[in-house]
């Protein structure tokens, strides 16, 4: 699979919003939003609002991250009125109403994802994850940007890879936190396909945007050459 590039727009810089997503919708594969309720953990980002407002510039896929208590209540609905067209969840605060809350995103036409934290472990999506449209590894506890990779994380990854393929699942695999130079190669030989792109990844690679991104594709190019290439 051709690796995905997901900009994360929470580190993008906010002043320059409307420059920077008509560029990148020249070179992203889908956008990545986080949402945080300042409960499940302790920070907020990002809003309905601000996929309101980035549906009216892109047309490209925008998956949200809702790291929220009660995200059935009020955000899903909230996101996908707004644009978004995934959702993505953490198994622990949805446990109980997963399959309803499966169902009725796919019933808005929106596909939905989930997100595994550090020391969730990949069982938690047991019962199903036949019903799934991606899997998310965090590598990175969430919450903040910025935060050291946590190598054993790419253990998670190769065993979520060795599901989808013993199971004949579609869902496709992503990774969040630290998806960078140093993690790029780890990554791709671990079975990662969607590459979530950061601070470290992209952002923080050049102040002018469009060289951040050729300089983070040739760095991606370079670390994997040797895993294309076997």
């Amino acid at each position: 699979m051709t690796a995905v590039f997901s900009p994360s727009l929470m580190c993008m810089d906010l002043t320059h919003f409307r420059e920077q997503i008509h560029l990148l919708n020249t070179r992203a594969d889908r956008y990545h939003v986080d949402v945080m309720d300042g409960h499940y953990v302790k920070n907020m980002t990002l809003s309905p609002f601000f996929i309101e407002q980035l549906r009216k510039l892109t047309n490209l896929p925008i998956d949200v991250h809702l790291m929220a208590e009660h995200p059935q209540e009020f955000l899903i609905d909230a996101c996908i009125d707004a644009g978004a067209t995934m959702i993505c969840l953490h198994p622990e605060v949805v446990q109980k109403d997963a399959f309803r809350i499966i169902r009725h995103i796919h019933q808005r036409k929106c596909d939905v994802g989930f997100v595994l934290n550090p020391a969730t472990p990949v069982a938690a999506l047991d019962s199903f994850i036949h019903l799934i449209d991606r899997v998310t590894i965090m590598t990175i506890d969430p919450g903040f940007a910025g935060q050291p990779f946590i190598k054993e994380m790419l253990q998670k990854i190769k065993q979520v890879r060795d599901i989808k393929k013993h199971g004949g699942y579609s869902f496709s695999i992503e990774v969040d936190g630290s998806c960078n130079e140093s993690t790029f190669r780890l990554l791709a030989e671990a079975g990662n396909e969607i590459y979530i792109i950061g601070t470290s990844g992209l952002f923080g690679l050049h102040k002018e945007l469009d060289t951040a991104w050729e300089r983070m594709k040739q760095i991606f190019a370079k670390e994997t050459a040797s895993i294309e290439s076997r």
